[in-house]
């Protein structure tokens, strides 16, 4: 990070500058001017909110894809399918048994169980062969999709959120004044809040553990040199499968996450695994970081776009993937 500020001073005053003015359009009360162009301060940072805790959901699937996808360089197209599918498996549980941090811990081991078939039949099978990989999950994906609808069926399901985090939380943001022109603080749902602290708690811990510690260590080594590591007496097979199962179970425990402040509905899919790979492509391959800052991006345009300017919302995700391709196509965090 301080030799990319160091490489790119004049970007650096330019986001710097821009961050200035994001922190005074959240913490200033906003003239009458301001709200004329924009609306309400009240919408602005309900839609602030939305886009970083709808980052922080696409950093739980995206951080596994990266795993995968940008460590491991294994093409998973069914993603998207262990995210929904974990949906599913969590509502059913928390239906059955009313434990709703008890179904993550089910929801990550069954998925990533999954992942551990999927890593023996499927990619070890194809290792170096992208398209085929490509191919073979595409394939997965679509049967994997009409078996869910077929158990399920076409409607939406909803993971209802524990007592503990239901209602709302004050946040010290004065979002606007009552009649008596008194200050109105923002107020937020709880369950968003604990899902966004513990979304950063374990992007915390995965940067840690990947640079940090020995399997970290091991990790990268496969990656850059895997035959160089095998030699060695490491048996990196087994790493990567676990590395597989650690972002397959993540996926799966990311359609709770879904399922509780959205829904998870036939589609779902398609569309997490469309984010999961704009979110490597603008943060970079392989990056934990580049994957938050990616998430964080996308989550934010997508919110933002839909409140104002919600005919092109879609077209602005695209836009900051075209934007990084064409300048920096390694991805903001990813290796040159």
């Amino acid at each position: 990070m301080t030799s990319l500020v160091q490489r790119n001073p004049g970007w650096t005053i330019v986001l710097a500058l821009l961050g200035a003015v994001l922190l005074w359009l959240i913490v200033a009360p906003w003239p009458a001017g301001m709200e004329d162009m924009f609306g309400r301060k009240r919408i602005f940072l309900n839609a602030l909110f939305n886009g970083i805790t709808l980052g922080a959901l696409y950093f739980l699937v995206a951080s596994g894809f990266t795993l995968i996808f940008g460590l491991m360089k294994n093409v998973n197209m069914a993603h998207g399918s262990l995210y929904l599918f974990g949906g599913y498996i969590g509502y059913e549980f928390a239906e059955a048994t009313g434990m709703w941090l008890l179904a993550f811990v089910f929801v990550f081991v069954f998925v990533g169980l999954l992942g551990i078939i999927l890593q023996f039949v499927v990619f070890r099978r194809m290792e170096g062969e992208d398209l085929r990989q490509t191919l073979v999950t595409i394939g997965l994906s679509v049967v994997l999709a009409d078996l869910m609808l077929w158990a399920w069926g076409g409607q939406s399901y909803q993971i209802l959120t524990p007592d503990w985090l239901s209602g709302p939380v004050t946040i010290p943001l004065v979002s606007g004044t009552n009649r008596a022109g008194e200050a109105v603080y923002l107020t937020y749902p709880a369950v968003r809040i604990a899902i966004l602290l513990a979304s950063i708690a374990l992007g915390v811990l995965m940067w840690l553990a990947l640079n940090r510690t020995r399997i970290g260590m091991l990790i990268r080594a496969g990656v850059d040199d895997r035959d160089m590591l095998a030699a060695s007496g490491v048996r990196v097979q087994y790493v990567f499968i676990l590395v597989f199962a650690f972002g397959a179970g993540l996926a799966g425990a990311a359609g709770i996450v879904g399922g509780t402040f959205q829904s998870i509905a036939p589609g779902e899919d398609v569309r997490f695994l469309l984010a999961s790979l704009v979110v490597v492509i603008v943060g970079g391959m392989g990056s934990i970081l580049g994957a938050a800052l990616g998430a964080l991006l996308i989550g934010l345009a997508e919110q933002f776009g839909s409140v104002y300017m919600p005919t092109y919302s879609v077209v602005l995700t695209f836009m900051i993937m075209a934007f990084v391709l064409a300048f920096r196509p390694q991805g903001l965090l990813g290796r040159g």
